[in-house]
């Protein structure tokens, strides 16, 4: 999957934009991406399954 087709990117209610440590987060179909706020497409963009983003989540947060 192309990045360009992820949507909906939205800022982590973690960022702290005065730190310049923002990242966003995007959605397709079975896939979520990651990418700095401050250099958006076309650079980089980290992109995993939604199953590997949600168990990435639940190790965070504490959640088995």
């Amino acid at each position: 999957m192309s990045p360009r087709t992820l949507t909906g990117w939205r800022k982590s209610s973690h960022s702290h934009f005065e730190e310049n440590a923002c990242v966003e987060i995007g959605t397709g179909p079975g896939v979520v991406g990651v990418r700095d706020t401050k250099d958006p497409a076309p650079h980089p963009v980290l992109v995993y399954s939604a199953d590997a983003f949600a168990a990435f989540l639940a190790r965070l947060t504490g959640e088995r």
